[in-house]
């Protein structure tokens, strides 16, 4: 009867030992390993973040070396929001020595606004995936003018050739004479021109 009391002793023994001595140690190995863990991340997030700043501060200095005269250009080029009002502004500076009065202004501004800010969803094979989100933006314009053909052909050349990025979408033109009428470059005769552009603005 000894004999078999004895092991279960050492037996009980042995389990209440490993309970109150291993079990704390090894759970305190993995603690220690859990830190060293966090250790690794942390470090690797500072060793990004000194990353990220070198190349910030690398971008600031290229940036302040520009000269402001052209960062106005490229402003202006690229405007950081669509400032709309200052467009139709600038298209109606470039009609006015040509007769040309803008009317029948209109725009989306939703599409200038909230559209343009999220991703843009495509249909692909097995089903739809997000396209990568755009740096820039786009507002489309509608206006109509009217004046000859000669200065017509002016005011699109000047607005081609004007700094901020206008895209002629499409180009819609009609007369009261009546049909037949034959357009040249000469011709004085005045029309109504409808106008669709689109121009861009960069997202922040």
């Amino acid at each position: 009867m000894f004999r078999f009391i004895v092991p279960a002793i050492l037996i009980g023994l042995s389990i209440t030992l490993s309970f109150v001595f291993i079990n704390p140690l090894y759970t305190g190995v993995n603690g220690i390993t859990d830190l060293k863990a966090q250790i690794v991340s942390y470090n690797d997030a500072l060793n990004n973040s000194k990353s990220l700043e070198a190349e910030r501060d690398k971008l600031t200095q290229k940036y302040n070396s520009i000269d402001p005269a052209n960062l106005i250009k490229l402003q202006k080029l690229l405007p950081d929001g669509v400032d709309n009002i200052r467009l139709v502004l600038e298209i109606e500076k470039l009609a006015a020595p040509y007769g040309m009065t803008l009317k029948d202004v209109k725009y989306d501004t939703i599409s200038a606004s909230s559209k343009n800010a999220t991703d843009v969803v495509t249909t692909v094979k097995g089903g739809t995936e997000p396209v990568a989100k755009k740096s820039y933006g786009t507002w489309d314009l509608q206006f109509s003018t009217e004046g000859s053909y000669s200065n017509f052909l002016y005011f699109l050349r000047d607005l081609e050739n004007n700094l901020r990025i206008v895209d002629v979408s499409s180009i819609d033109f009609s007369s009261d004479t009546g049909p037949g009428v034959n357009v040249t470059s000469t011709s004085s005769t005045p029309y109504k021109y409808n106008f669709s552009v689109k121009t861009y603005w960069l997202k922040n």
